[in-house]
């Protein structure tokens, strides 16, 4: 285990409507305001999205399984917001429900809004930290980095 020490610094509240994507609107927000490291929390509702929810088989680096849906599902959500390869990358686990069939995994591709979600970012300074892939674990783990704050 590792770890850091930061604090909250600016707090956005944002508000995607109707057809925006999700995913790339979070990312946006991050380049234009120059967020490297963040978390957030939302809700709202998706018409379209894709969840990895878990692996196939208990063993490293995972083949994942998919679920995806094209109907709306309303969602709540949490993740943070690391750089990877020069660019924001958003992490965000969720859970999707539509009458009693509840979906929770891990959002990623297209993630269409339907009508509103609402966002709420936080921050984070006093933290130098980017996603780097690592290979034996098939994914891009945060690594803080001992140059101090980005």
């Amino acid at each position: 285990m590792e770890y850091v020490k930061g604090s909250i610094g600016r707090v956005f509240t944002v508000r995607m409507d109707h057809g925006d994507d999700l995913l790339h609107g979070l990312e946006s927000i991050a380049r234009v305001e120059g967020i490297r490291s963040a978390m957030f929390l939302l809700l709202g509702a998706v018409r379209e999205a894709s969840l990895v929810v878990g692996p196939k088989e208990s063993k490293v680096p995972p083949e994942v399984q998919w679920v995806n849906f094209q109907d709306v599902h309303e969602i709540l959500g949490a993740g943070n917001i690391f750089y990877e390869n020069g660019q924001p990358k958003i992490h965000l686990h969720a859970a999707a429900g539509r009458g009693t069939e509840p979906k929770v995994g891990c959002l990623r591709g297209k993630s269409e809004i339907f009508m509103v979600a609402e966002v709420f970012i936080l921050e984070l300074t006093g933290i130098a930290a980017e996603r780097m892939f690592d290979a034996d674990r098939g994914f891009a783990p945060v690594r803080f980095l001992e140059n101090g704050p980005i």
